[in-house]
Protein backbone atom coordinates (compact mmCIF):
# COMPACT_ATOMS: atom_id res chain seq x y z
CA UNK A 1 0.00 0.00 0.00
CA UNK A 2 2.96 2.23 1.37
CA UNK A 3 4.53 1.65 -2.48
CA UNK A 4 1.62 2.35 -4.30
CA UNK A 5 1.10 5.24 -2.63
CA UNK A 6 4.52 7.04 -3.05
CA UNK A 7 4.29 5.94 -6.77
CA UNK A 8 1.39 7.91 -6.97
CA UNK A 9 2.67 10.77 -5.38
CA UNK A 10 6.00 10.46 -7.98
CA UNK A 11 3.58 10.48 -10.90
CA UNK A 12 1.43 13.71 -9.15
CA UNK A 13 4.66 15.15 -8.44
CA UNK A 14 6.01 14.41 -11.82
CA UNK A 15 2.89 15.04 -13.57
CA UNK A 16 2.79 19.10 -11.89
CA UNK A 17 6.37 19.40 -13.01
CA UNK A 18 5.66 18.51 -16.51
CA UNK A 19 2.43 21.02 -16.18
CA UNK A 20 4.34 24.14 -14.80
CA UNK A 21 7.31 23.17 -18.01
CA UNK A 22 4.33 23.35 -20.50
CA UNK A 23 2.78 26.46 -18.88
CA UNK A 24 6.29 28.29 -18.50
CA UNK A 25 7.61 27.91 -21.72
CA UNK A 26 4.61 29.61 -23.60
CA UNK A 27 4.81 32.42 -20.66
CA UNK A 28 9.31 32.65 -21.51
CA UNK A 29 8.19 33.16 -25.48
CA UNK A 30 5.52 35.67 -24.52
CA UNK A 31 7.76 37.46 -22.06
CA UNK A 32 10.60 37.52 -24.88
CA UNK A 33 8.33 38.43 -27.29
CA UNK A 34 7.34 41.66 -25.59
CA UNK A 35 11.08 42.45 -24.44
CA UNK A 36 12.08 42.21 -28.09
CA UNK A 37 8.93 44.58 -29.17
CA UNK A 38 10.14 46.54 -26.84
CA UNK A 39 13.51 47.39 -27.89
CA UNK A 40 12.76 47.24 -31.49
CA UNK A 41 9.87 50.40 -30.22
CA UNK A 42 12.95 51.85 -28.06
CA UNK A 43 15.11 51.33 -31.74
CA UNK A 44 12.81 53.28 -33.77
CA UNK A 45 11.90 56.18 -31.26
CA UNK A 46 15.72 56.20 -31.41
CA UNK A 47 15.81 56.52 -35.12
CA UNK A 48 13.10 58.82 -35.42
CA UNK A 49 14.29 60.91 -33.02
CA UNK A 50 18.24 61.28 -34.93
CA UNK A 51 16.23 61.43 -38.17
CA UNK A 52 14.25 64.43 -36.36
CA UNK A 53 17.06 66.42 -35.06
CA UNK A 54 19.14 65.75 -38.27
CA UNK A 55 15.74 67.63 -40.14
CA UNK A 56 15.56 70.35 -37.64
CA UNK A 57 19.31 70.73 -38.11
CA UNK A 58 19.07 70.78 -42.23
CA UNK A 59 15.97 73.13 -41.56
CA UNK A 60 17.75 75.44 -39.56
CA UNK A 61 21.06 75.50 -41.80
CA UNK A 62 18.74 76.42 -44.45
CA UNK A 63 16.88 79.11 -42.75
CA UNK A 64 19.86 80.45 -41.97
CA UNK A 65 21.18 80.63 -45.95
CA UNK A 66 17.73 82.29 -46.39
CA UNK A 67 18.70 84.26 -43.58
CA UNK A 68 22.01 85.37 -45.19
CA UNK A 69 20.72 85.96 -48.59
CA UNK A 70 17.85 88.27 -47.23
CA UNK A 71 20.68 90.10 -45.32
CA UNK A 72 23.02 90.25 -48.69
CA UNK A 73 20.26 91.08 -50.74
CA UNK A 74 19.08 94.14 -48.36
CA UNK A 75 22.79 95.43 -48.04
CA UNK A 76 23.21 95.43 -51.73
CA UNK A 77 19.50 97.34 -52.21
CA UNK A 78 20.66 99.95 -49.51
CA UNK A 79 24.09 100.31 -51.17
CA UNK A 80 22.33 101.40 -54.70
CA UNK A 81 19.66 103.20 -52.85
CA UNK A 82 22.61 105.26 -50.90
CA UNK A 83 24.80 104.93 -54.06
CA UNK A 84 21.76 106.95 -56.07
CA UNK A 85 20.74 109.45 -53.55
CA UNK A 86 24.55 110.64 -53.06
CA UNK A 87 24.64 110.60 -56.99
CA UNK A 88 21.33 113.28 -56.64
CA UNK A 89 22.99 114.94 -53.91
CA UNK A 90 26.18 115.53 -55.85
CA UNK A 91 24.05 116.81 -58.66
CA UNK A 92 22.01 119.23 -56.52
CA UNK A 93 24.97 120.39 -55.14
CA UNK A 94 26.75 121.14 -58.80
CA UNK A 95 23.76 122.98 -59.64
CA UNK A 96 23.64 124.89 -56.19
CA UNK A 97 27.19 125.46 -57.08
CA UNK A 98 26.50 126.26 -60.54
CA UNK A 99 23.51 128.86 -59.36
CA UNK A 100 26.21 130.60 -57.25
CA UNK A 101 28.62 130.79 -59.43
CA UNK A 102 25.90 133.05 -61.76
CA UNK A 103 25.07 134.72 -58.77
CA UNK A 104 28.58 135.76 -57.97
CA UNK A 105 29.04 137.22 -61.99
CA UNK A 106 25.73 139.00 -61.66
CA UNK A 107 27.10 140.35 -58.90
CA UNK A 108 30.16 141.30 -60.63
CA UNK A 109 28.01 142.61 -63.20
CA UNK A 110 26.13 145.04 -61.59
CA UNK A 111 28.95 145.93 -59.47
CA UNK A 112 30.93 147.14 -62.88
CA UNK A 113 27.42 148.87 -64.18
CA UNK A 114 27.44 150.94 -60.71
CA UNK A 115 30.77 152.03 -61.01
CA UNK A 116 30.26 152.74 -64.55
CA UNK A 117 27.15 155.14 -63.22
CA UNK A 118 28.94 156.48 -60.49
CA UNK A 119 31.51 157.33 -63.51
CA UNK A 120 28.76 158.73 -65.17
CA UNK A 121 26.94 161.25 -62.28
CA UNK A 122 30.60 162.39 -61.34
CA UNK A 123 30.56 163.52 -65.36
CA UNK A 124 27.02 164.98 -64.60
CA UNK A 125 28.27 166.89 -61.55
CA UNK A 126 31.31 168.22 -63.58
CA UNK A 127 28.81 169.36 -66.40
CA UNK A 128 26.14 170.87 -64.23
CA UNK A 129 29.36 172.63 -62.20
CA UNK A 130 30.41 173.75 -66.04
CA UNK A 131 26.86 174.93 -66.59
CA UNK A 132 26.20 176.65 -63.47
CA UNK A 133 29.84 178.94 -64.05
CA UNK A 134 28.58 179.38 -67.61
CA UNK A 135 25.03 180.32 -66.76
CA UNK A 136 26.20 182.73 -63.83
CA UNK A 137 28.48 184.30 -66.96
CA UNK A 138 25.57 184.38 -69.52
CA UNK A 139 23.21 186.13 -66.59
CA UNK A 140 25.53 188.82 -66.27
CA UNK A 141 26.30 188.92 -69.87
CA UNK A 142 22.37 189.26 -70.52
CA UNK A 143 21.82 191.91 -67.95
CA UNK A 144 24.56 193.89 -69.36
CA UNK A 145 23.34 193.46 -72.74
CA UNK A 146 19.83 193.52 -72.76
CA UNK A 147 19.34 195.74 -69.72
CA UNK A 148 16.86 193.20 -68.32
CA UNK A 149 15.89 192.80 -65.10
CA UNK A 150 17.40 190.06 -62.83
CA UNK A 151 14.05 188.51 -62.49
CA UNK A 152 13.06 188.55 -66.34
CA UNK A 153 16.73 187.23 -67.27
CA UNK A 154 16.62 184.53 -65.04
CA UNK A 155 13.18 183.58 -66.44
CA UNK A 156 14.64 183.40 -69.78
CA UNK A 157 17.81 181.70 -68.94
CA UNK A 158 16.18 178.54 -67.07
CA UNK A 159 13.68 178.46 -70.06
CA UNK A 160 16.46 177.99 -72.17
CA UNK A 161 18.30 175.42 -69.56
CA UNK A 162 15.23 173.46 -68.86
CA UNK A 163 14.95 172.93 -72.70
CA UNK A 164 18.88 172.41 -73.00
CA UNK A 165 18.50 170.04 -69.85
CA UNK A 166 15.44 167.76 -71.24
CA UNK A 167 17.33 167.59 -75.09
CA UNK A 168 20.46 166.20 -72.88
CA UNK A 169 18.46 163.84 -70.84
CA UNK A 170 16.48 162.67 -73.98
CA UNK A 171 19.76 161.95 -75.90
CA UNK A 172 21.73 160.37 -72.76
CA UNK A 173 18.34 158.49 -72.59
CA UNK A 174 18.43 157.19 -76.31
CA UNK A 175 21.87 156.09 -75.81
CA UNK A 176 21.27 154.15 -72.65
CA UNK A 177 18.72 152.59 -74.53
CA UNK A 178 20.51 151.98 -77.36
CA UNK A 179 23.22 150.15 -75.37
CA UNK A 180 20.80 148.04 -73.48
CA UNK A 181 19.33 147.00 -76.43
CA UNK A 182 22.53 145.58 -77.90
CA UNK A 183 22.93 143.57 -74.61
CA UNK A 184 19.32 143.00 -74.09
CA UNK A 185 18.94 139.43 -76.20
CA UNK A 186 22.18 137.68 -74.07
CA UNK A 187 20.44 138.70 -71.16
CA UNK A 188 16.61 138.26 -71.85
CA UNK A 189 17.79 134.53 -72.34
CA UNK A 190 19.43 134.24 -68.95
CA UNK A 191 16.81 135.75 -66.96
CA UNK A 192 14.35 133.80 -69.01
CA UNK A 193 16.32 130.63 -68.33
CA UNK A 194 16.13 131.33 -64.31
CA UNK A 195 12.86 132.22 -64.51
CA UNK A 196 12.06 128.89 -66.28
CA UNK A 197 14.32 127.15 -63.57
CA UNK A 198 12.55 129.03 -60.60
CA UNK A 199 8.96 129.47 -61.57
CA UNK A 200 6.60 126.22 -60.96
CA UNK A 201 3.63 127.64 -61.65
CA UNK A 202 0.54 126.05 -62.55
CA UNK A 203 0.10 127.83 -66.27
CA UNK A 204 3.93 126.02 -67.03
CA UNK A 205 3.09 122.29 -65.74
CA UNK A 206 -0.26 122.62 -67.33
CA UNK A 207 1.09 123.39 -71.12
CA UNK A 208 4.49 121.60 -70.72
CA UNK A 209 3.12 118.30 -69.07
CA UNK A 210 0.78 115.32 -69.72
CA UNK A 211 -0.25 113.15 -67.27
CA UNK A 212 -0.63 109.07 -68.04
CA UNK A 213 -3.25 107.21 -64.83
CA UNK A 214 -1.87 103.91 -63.47
CA UNK A 215 -2.43 101.45 -61.22
CA UNK A 216 -0.37 100.47 -58.14
CA UNK A 217 3.49 100.58 -57.62
CA UNK A 218 4.30 97.36 -59.35
CA UNK A 219 3.70 99.16 -62.76
CA UNK A 220 5.69 101.77 -61.62
CA UNK A 221 8.86 99.52 -60.89
CA UNK A 222 8.46 98.14 -64.52
CA UNK A 223 8.22 101.52 -66.26
CA UNK A 224 11.54 102.17 -64.23
CA UNK A 225 13.13 98.79 -65.45
CA UNK A 226 16.77 97.38 -64.12
CA UNK A 227 18.57 100.33 -62.84
CA UNK A 228 15.98 102.36 -64.71
CA UNK A 229 17.03 101.35 -67.81
CA UNK A 230 13.41 101.47 -69.50
CA UNK A 231 12.87 104.98 -68.25
CA UNK A 232 16.22 106.09 -69.87
CA UNK A 233 15.38 103.96 -73.11
CA UNK A 234 11.53 105.75 -73.02
CA UNK A 235 13.62 109.32 -72.22
CA UNK A 236 15.86 108.58 -75.12
CA UNK A 237 13.26 107.25 -77.93
CA UNK A 238 10.70 110.23 -77.00
CA UNK A 239 12.89 113.15 -76.13
CA UNK A 240 10.43 113.97 -73.12
CA UNK A 241 11.35 114.26 -69.03
CA UNK A 242 9.40 111.32 -67.38
CA UNK A 243 8.40 111.84 -63.52
CA UNK A 244 7.12 108.97 -61.56
CA UNK A 245 7.39 109.78 -58.29
CA UNK A 246 5.68 113.31 -58.18
CA UNK A 247 1.92 112.38 -58.60
CA UNK A 248 0.95 109.04 -56.95
CA UNK A 249 -1.12 107.11 -59.24
CA UNK A 250 0.26 108.77 -62.50
CA UNK A 251 3.03 108.95 -64.77
CA UNK A 252 4.09 112.96 -65.32
CA UNK A 253 5.45 113.36 -68.83
CA UNK A 254 7.11 116.76 -69.18
CA UNK A 255 8.21 118.67 -72.21
CA UNK A 256 7.68 121.85 -74.03
CA UNK A 257 6.98 120.37 -77.26
CA UNK A 258 3.78 119.38 -77.54
CA UNK A 259 4.12 116.97 -80.33
CA UNK A 260 6.63 114.82 -78.71
CA UNK A 261 4.55 114.96 -75.35
CA UNK A 262 1.44 113.72 -77.56
CA UNK A 263 3.44 110.90 -78.77
CA UNK A 264 4.93 110.22 -75.35
CA UNK A 265 1.48 110.22 -73.74
CA UNK A 266 -0.19 107.31 -76.49
CA UNK A 267 3.44 105.28 -76.40
CA UNK A 268 3.35 105.54 -72.46
CA UNK A 269 -0.45 104.41 -72.30
CA UNK A 270 0.07 101.27 -74.84
CA UNK A 271 2.98 100.25 -73.12
CA UNK A 272 0.87 99.93 -70.00
CA UNK A 273 -1.96 98.96 -71.60
CA UNK A 274 0.65 95.78 -73.48
CA UNK A 275 2.22 95.23 -70.03
CA UNK A 276 5.55 94.31 -71.45
CA UNK A 277 7.84 97.05 -70.83
CA UNK A 278 11.70 96.89 -72.13
CA UNK A 279 13.86 98.91 -74.07
CA UNK A 280 13.21 97.22 -77.18
CA UNK A 281 9.09 96.96 -76.72
CA UNK A 282 9.40 100.93 -75.92
CA UNK A 283 11.71 101.64 -79.12
CA UNK A 284 9.27 99.56 -81.22
CA UNK A 285 6.02 101.10 -79.63
CA UNK A 286 7.39 105.06 -80.07
CA UNK A 287 8.35 103.95 -83.41
CA UNK A 288 4.88 102.94 -84.31
CA UNK A 289 3.10 105.66 -82.84
CA UNK A 290 5.79 108.12 -84.46
CA UNK A 291 4.78 106.91 -87.98
CA UNK A 292 1.41 107.76 -86.50
CA UNK A 293 1.44 110.67 -85.69
CA UNK A 294 3.19 111.94 -88.70
CA UNK A 295 0.44 110.58 -90.78
CA UNK A 296 -2.51 112.52 -88.59
CA UNK A 297 -0.29 115.41 -88.54
CA UNK A 298 -0.76 115.26 -92.24
CA UNK A 299 -3.73 114.31 -92.26
CA UNK A 300 -4.76 117.25 -90.28
CA UNK A 301 -3.45 119.67 -92.46
CA UNK A 302 -5.12 118.68 -95.76
CA UNK A 303 -7.97 118.67 -94.45
CA UNK A 304 -7.62 122.59 -93.34
CA UNK A 305 -6.87 122.97 -96.65
CA UNK A 306 -9.34 120.94 -98.25
CA UNK A 307 -11.73 122.77 -95.61
CA UNK A 308 -11.07 126.18 -97.38
CA UNK A 309 -11.22 125.14 -100.65
CA UNK A 310 -7.71 125.93 -101.35
CA UNK A 311 -5.41 124.37 -104.31
CA UNK A 312 -2.83 121.53 -102.59
CA UNK A 313 0.21 123.27 -100.84
CA UNK A 314 3.20 121.55 -100.84
CA UNK A 315 3.53 118.54 -98.41
CA UNK A 316 6.29 120.15 -95.49
CA UNK A 317 3.97 123.65 -95.39
CA UNK A 318 0.78 120.86 -94.34
CA UNK A 319 2.89 118.78 -92.26
CA UNK A 320 3.68 122.51 -90.33
CA UNK A 321 -0.32 123.06 -90.69
CA UNK A 322 -0.91 119.99 -89.08
CA UNK A 323 1.85 120.47 -86.03
CA UNK A 324 -0.35 123.86 -85.74
CA UNK A 325 -2.93 121.65 -84.04
CA UNK A 326 -1.30 120.86 -81.29
CA UNK A 327 -0.06 124.31 -80.44
CA UNK A 328 -2.01 126.86 -78.40
CA UNK A 329 -1.64 130.85 -77.56
CA UNK A 330 -3.37 132.07 -74.77
CA UNK A 331 -5.42 129.04 -75.04
CA UNK A 332 -6.79 129.68 -78.47
CA UNK A 333 -5.85 126.74 -80.52
CA UNK A 334 -3.34 127.94 -83.30
CA UNK A 335 -4.59 125.73 -86.04
CA UNK A 336 -8.46 126.49 -85.38
CA UNK A 337 -7.66 130.53 -85.23
CA UNK A 338 -5.85 130.06 -88.90
CA UNK A 339 -9.13 128.66 -90.30
CA UNK A 340 -11.10 131.28 -88.83
CA UNK A 341 -8.91 134.03 -89.94
CA UNK A 342 -8.46 132.70 -93.41
CA UNK A 343 -12.48 132.59 -93.28
CA UNK A 344 -12.63 136.46 -92.27
CA UNK A 345 -10.14 137.10 -95.20
CA UNK A 346 -12.06 135.33 -97.82
CA UNK A 347 -15.50 137.47 -97.05
CA UNK A 348 -13.05 140.52 -96.68
CA UNK A 349 -11.68 140.04 -100.01
CA UNK A 350 -14.82 139.23 -101.54
CA UNK A 351 -16.22 142.78 -100.41
CA UNK A 352 -13.48 144.47 -101.65
CA UNK A 353 -13.20 142.79 -105.35
CA UNK A 354 -9.87 141.21 -104.89
CA UNK A 355 -8.83 137.35 -105.07
CA UNK A 356 -10.42 135.12 -102.41
CA UNK A 357 -8.11 131.89 -102.53
CA UNK A 358 -5.15 133.94 -102.60
CA UNK A 359 -6.50 135.81 -98.86
CA UNK A 360 -7.63 132.29 -97.82
CA UNK A 361 -4.03 131.29 -98.19
CA UNK A 362 -2.90 134.18 -96.62
CA UNK A 363 -4.79 134.13 -93.57
CA UNK A 364 -4.51 129.90 -93.49
CA UNK A 365 -0.27 130.29 -93.40
CA UNK A 366 0.01 133.84 -91.30
CA UNK A 367 0.97 131.64 -88.08
CA UNK A 368 3.03 128.67 -89.77
CA UNK A 369 6.31 130.22 -87.78
CA UNK A 370 4.51 129.28 -84.53
CA UNK A 371 5.47 125.45 -85.95
CA UNK A 372 9.24 125.93 -86.21
CA UNK A 373 10.96 124.63 -83.19
CA UNK A 374 12.58 126.77 -81.10
CA UNK A 375 16.30 126.62 -82.98
CA UNK A 376 15.01 128.47 -85.64
CA UNK A 377 15.08 132.31 -84.15
CA UNK A 378 13.53 135.49 -85.27
CA UNK A 379 9.48 136.53 -84.95
CA UNK A 380 7.12 134.44 -86.34
CA UNK A 381 5.96 136.23 -88.72
CA UNK A 382 9.15 136.32 -90.57
CA UNK A 383 10.01 132.76 -90.44
CA UNK A 384 7.04 132.07 -91.81
CA UNK A 385 7.13 134.41 -94.15
CA UNK A 386 10.81 132.68 -94.83
CA UNK A 387 9.30 129.36 -94.36
CA UNK A 388 6.26 129.86 -97.31
CA UNK A 389 8.85 131.38 -99.33
CA UNK A 390 11.22 128.69 -99.73
CA UNK A 391 8.17 126.15 -100.78
CA UNK A 392 7.04 128.27 -103.67
CA UNK A 393 4.23 130.83 -102.13
CA UNK A 394 3.81 133.89 -104.38
CA UNK A 395 5.22 137.15 -103.07
CA UNK A 396 2.02 138.74 -102.13
CA UNK A 397 1.22 136.15 -99.69
CA UNK A 398 4.91 135.76 -98.51
CA UNK A 399 4.60 140.05 -97.54
CA UNK A 400 1.00 138.78 -96.15
CA UNK A 401 2.56 136.75 -93.52
CA UNK A 402 6.01 138.78 -92.70
CA UNK A 403 3.83 141.92 -92.33
CA UNK A 404 0.80 141.21 -89.92
CA UNK A 405 2.14 142.28 -87.20
CA UNK A 406 4.21 145.29 -88.65
CA UNK A 407 7.74 143.29 -88.81
CA UNK A 408 7.56 144.18 -92.35
CA UNK A 409 5.93 146.87 -94.47
CA UNK A 410 2.79 145.28 -96.70
CA UNK A 411 3.07 145.94 -100.07
CA UNK A 412 -0.26 144.91 -100.57
CA UNK A 413 -3.51 144.74 -99.28
CA UNK A 414 -3.61 141.40 -98.28
CA UNK A 415 -0.77 142.33 -95.55
CA UNK A 416 -3.77 144.73 -94.44
CA UNK A 417 -6.13 142.20 -94.47
CA UNK A 418 -4.56 139.53 -92.37
CA UNK A 419 -3.84 142.11 -89.81
CA UNK A 420 -7.04 142.80 -88.95
CA UNK A 421 -8.51 139.39 -89.67
CA UNK A 422 -5.92 138.32 -87.15
CA UNK A 423 -6.61 141.00 -84.27
CA UNK A 424 -10.89 140.14 -85.29
CA UNK A 425 -9.85 136.65 -84.34
CA UNK A 426 -8.00 137.14 -81.38
CA UNK A 427 -10.73 139.62 -80.17
CA UNK A 428 -13.64 137.54 -80.82
CA UNK A 429 -15.40 137.14 -77.05
CA UNK A 430 -13.95 134.00 -75.40
CA UNK A 431 -11.40 133.06 -77.73
CA UNK A 432 -8.71 133.50 -75.41
CA UNK A 433 -9.95 132.89 -72.50
CA UNK A 434 -10.95 137.34 -72.29
CA UNK A 435 -14.38 138.56 -72.08
CA UNK A 436 -15.51 141.20 -74.14
CA UNK A 437 -15.92 143.71 -71.03
CA UNK A 438 -12.75 143.10 -69.75
CA UNK A 439 -11.26 143.62 -73.50
CA UNK A 440 -12.88 147.21 -74.11
CA UNK A 441 -11.91 148.17 -70.43
CA UNK A 442 -8.58 147.30 -71.48
CA UNK A 443 -8.27 148.99 -74.48
CA UNK A 444 -10.08 152.25 -72.70
CA UNK A 445 -7.43 152.20 -70.31
CA UNK A 446 -4.72 151.97 -73.14
CA UNK A 447 -5.93 154.95 -74.32
CA UNK A 448 -6.62 156.93 -71.29
CA UNK A 449 -3.16 156.42 -70.23
CA UNK A 450 -1.66 157.95 -73.66
CA UNK A 451 -3.58 160.61 -73.43
CA UNK A 452 -2.57 161.80 -69.81
CA UNK A 453 0.60 162.94 -70.55
CA UNK A 454 1.24 166.32 -72.03
CA UNK A 455 1.92 167.38 -76.04
CA UNK A 456 0.06 163.97 -76.80
CA UNK A 457 -3.05 164.84 -79.16
CA UNK A 458 -4.57 161.63 -79.91
CA UNK A 459 -4.11 158.05 -79.05
CA UNK A 460 -4.87 154.52 -80.67
CA UNK A 461 -5.08 151.25 -79.45
CA UNK A 462 -4.31 148.79 -82.45
CA UNK A 463 -3.88 144.93 -82.87
CA UNK A 464 -6.72 143.91 -80.57
CA UNK A 465 -4.67 146.08 -77.55
CA UNK A 466 -1.03 145.08 -78.19
CA UNK A 467 -0.09 148.31 -79.82
CA UNK A 468 -0.93 152.07 -78.86
CA UNK A 469 -0.12 154.40 -81.40
CA UNK A 470 0.38 158.05 -79.99
CA UNK A 471 -0.03 161.19 -81.68
CA UNK A 472 2.08 163.71 -80.66
CA UNK A 473 1.96 167.50 -81.22
CA UNK A 474 5.27 168.53 -83.22
CA UNK A 475 5.40 172.08 -81.83
CA UNK A 476 5.39 170.80 -77.82
CA UNK A 477 7.17 167.60 -78.16
CA UNK A 478 10.62 167.27 -79.65
CA UNK A 479 12.45 164.03 -81.60
CA UNK A 480 14.33 163.52 -78.47
CA UNK A 481 11.31 163.86 -76.08
CA UNK A 482 9.65 161.76 -78.23
CA UNK A 483 11.55 158.83 -76.96
CA UNK A 484 11.62 159.40 -73.18
CA UNK A 485 7.62 160.12 -74.04
CA UNK A 486 7.56 156.45 -75.29
CA UNK A 487 9.07 154.80 -72.38
CA UNK A 488 7.31 156.75 -69.67
CA UNK A 489 3.98 155.70 -71.36
CA UNK A 490 5.19 151.99 -71.22
CA UNK A 491 6.53 152.15 -67.71
CA UNK A 492 2.65 153.48 -66.71
CA UNK A 493 1.27 150.53 -68.62
CA UNK A 494 3.41 148.34 -67.06
CA UNK A 495 2.74 149.46 -63.52
CA UNK A 496 -1.28 150.46 -64.16
CA UNK A 497 -2.90 147.35 -66.79
CA UNK A 498 -2.60 143.76 -66.27
CA UNK A 499 -2.57 142.14 -70.10
CA UNK A 500 -1.26 138.98 -71.66
CA UNK A 501 2.17 139.30 -73.83
CA UNK A 502 3.26 142.46 -74.34
CA UNK A 503 1.87 145.92 -75.72
CA UNK A 504 4.50 148.17 -78.46
CA UNK A 505 4.28 151.81 -78.23
CA UNK A 506 4.68 153.71 -81.35
CA UNK A 507 5.13 158.17 -80.70
CA UNK A 508 4.20 159.46 -84.09
CA UNK A 509 5.26 163.06 -84.42
CA UNK A 510 5.03 164.81 -87.95
CA UNK A 511 5.07 168.10 -89.18
CA UNK A 512 2.60 168.72 -92.26
CA UNK A 513 3.45 171.87 -94.00
CA UNK A 514 0.25 172.53 -96.28
CA UNK A 515 -0.22 175.43 -99.09
CA UNK A 516 -2.29 176.44 -101.53
CA UNK A 517 -1.57 177.44 -105.61
CA UNK A 518 -3.67 180.21 -106.50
Amino acid sequence: MDGDSGAATDFVMTSIEYVFSGALIPLAGVLLGISIWRHQERSTLAAAGREKAALLGAAQREAEAIVREARLSANEEAMKLRSETERRLNEREALVNRQLENLVREEKSLRSQREELEGKLAEAQRLRKESADLAQQRREQLAALSKLSEAEARAAFLQEVQNGSLRDAAQMSQHILEDARASAEEKARRIISVAIQRYAGNHTFETSTATVNIKGDEMKGRIIGREGRNIRAFESATGVTVLIDDTPGAVVLSGFDPVRREIAREAMERLILDGRIHPARIEEVVAKVTEEMDALILRTGNEAVMKLGLAPMHVEIVKLLGRLHFRHSFSQNILSHSIEVAQLMGLMAAELGIEVASARRAGLLHDIGKAVSHEVGGAHALVGAEIVQRYGEPEPIVNAVASHHGEAPSTSLLGILVSAADAISASRPGARSETVLTYIKRVENLERIGLSFPGVEKCFALQAGRELRVMVQPGEVSDEQAFMLARNIARKVEDDLQYPGQIRVTIVRETRCVEFAK
